[in-house]
């Protein structure tokens, strides 16, 4: 039943990519050109640094599966992926190991093709803190991921239908586990107060996972004989709403939810994300070219985000954030209603400029 669920997972998502209109949020943000702000590719880094954590590139592949024949071979197919760019990479949703402890290959086959990689574990906030060390004990994981879904489970035909105890849950486990402790939304996007809660909480990083990229509303919806809840379509915040209603909230914020290429990473990082995740455009192609298409898809990522990078001036992912945005549309009146006073966005390099002048630095 559980291996039936997330195989109906895999065909939902991939058709809901092939199906995407294309357009989000993110493309209601864009970078003010200023012509002369260019430096030299060789001056560029792509590294980032978290809540202790460092990665030599701000990209990763989010969750996605695991628990059944099929989704094990992807998840191989992932990690060598991951292993052959280098880009971190996280597991899906573990409870199925949890209930059946025979489909535990179909997990640590993500630390079998990459031994060296960073590799997430990931559990749901009903795990006890025994199942969570179990988790990141199988995988040899250098972090864990806690996934939030109350939307999922509320479509979800089989899901949770009480959720008061995540909160104290997530608390025992942040405090349990050895590795820093990262929650995440599946795409729904998380609010200020969410990730102040989180903060207090002890957890260590906020996936925002923001709407705009797979649907997990839709896809339970796709597994229901009548689509009780059609109207949760269009329900929650973007990535880049969340990112934007999150700045200064206390702990570092990663983005994903609908980056559907390297202008949206680098727009993510801009608006403060100190890395960018992607699975379901990763997923598709996966599926559609095998595991060459995925490696030349997030070598080709990489490669275009350090050339962004050259291009506005920024050496590292941090210093986007000293660059000029403008906050368009639908997402400028979000703004607005939530007191984000957006033009500051717009005039960042001139602040930076001061600071370097201030500090005796050259740009």
């Amino acid at each position: 039943m559980i291996g039936q669920r997330k195989d109906d997972h895999v065909r939902l998502a991939v058709e809901q990519q092939r199906d995407h209109s294309g357009r989000n949020q993110f493309d209601e943000v864009s970078f003010v050109h200023h012509a002369l702000a260019g430096i030299d590719r060789p001056d560029v880094s792509t590294a980032t640094t978290f809540a202790g954590i460092s990665w030599q590139v701000p990209l990763y592949i989010n969750a996605m599966t695991g628990g059944s024949a099929r989704t094990g071979v992807i998840n191989r197919d992932l990690a060598v992926a991951a292993r052959e760019t280098g880009v971190p990479l996280a597991s899906g949703s573990m409870s199925a190991y949890f209930k059946d402890p025979s489909c535990a290959d179909t997990f640590s086959v993500l630390r079998t093709e990459n031994p060296d990689g960073f590799v997430l574990a990931n559990v749901n906030a009903t795990a006890s803190v025994e199942q969570a060390r179990r988790a990141v004990d199988l995988l040899r994981a250098d972090a864990l991921q806690i996934h939030i879904n109350t939307v999922q489970e509320t479509v979800m035909p089989e899901g949770d239908r009480s959720f008061s105890s995540w909160v104290p849950q997530i608390e025992k486990i942040a405090a349990g586990v050895e590795v820093p402790v990262i929650v995440k939304e599946v795409g729904f996007g998380m609010s200020r107060e969410t990730v102040l809660t989180l903060r207090d909480l002890g957890v260590r990083a906020a996936d925002l996972g923001g709407r705009g990229g797979t649907n997990f509303a839709a896809i339970e919806n796709g597994r229901r004989e009548f689509a009780d809840y059609a109207y949760l379509r269009g329900w929650g915040l973007s990535t880049p709403a969340s990112l934007l209603d999150t700045q200064d909230a206390g702990i570092p914020v990663l983005a994903s939810g609908g980056v559907r290429d390297p202008l949206d990473v680098a727009r993510a990082l801009a608006l403060g994300a100190r890395a960018v995740g992607a699975s379901g455009g990763f997923l598709r192609t996966l599926m559609d070219s095998g595991v060459p298409g995925l490696i030349e898809q997030i070598s080709t990522w990489l490669d275009h985000l350090a050339a962004l990078q050259t291009m506005l001036g920024a050496r590292t992912p941090t210093e986007l954030t000293h660059c000029d945005l403008l906050i368009h549309g639908e997402l400028r009146a979000f703004c607005a209603d939530r007191g984000i006073d957006t033009r500051p966005f717009a005039r960042r390099s001139r602040s930076a400029e001061a600071l370097h002048e201030l500090t005796g630095s050259t740009r």
